[in-house]
């Protein structure tokens, strides 16, 4: 049975690792990473509760009962 020849491995291994770096440095290049968005300088008025920002419904009690 012939002898298995690893003379060829190192070179093999050593040029495969700058090949697979090079590789994955390329790939997350051109990645497109999440951006936050831009804040609006708006010149809105702040509300002073959070209530004012909602519709509400406000239901009253009847000021005199039915009949």
């Amino acid at each position: 049975m012939p002898q298995l020849d690893t003379s060829t491995w190192f070179t093999t291994i050593m040029t495969m690792l700058p090949t697979l770096y090079l590789i994955t440095q390329l790939k997350l290049l051109n990645m497109n990473y999440y951006q936050p968005p831009l804040q609006k300088n708006s010149n809105k008025q702040i509300p002073n509760s959070h209530w004012q920002l909602k519709w509400t419904k406000i239901y009253l009690p009847y000021s005199q009962p039915q009949q």
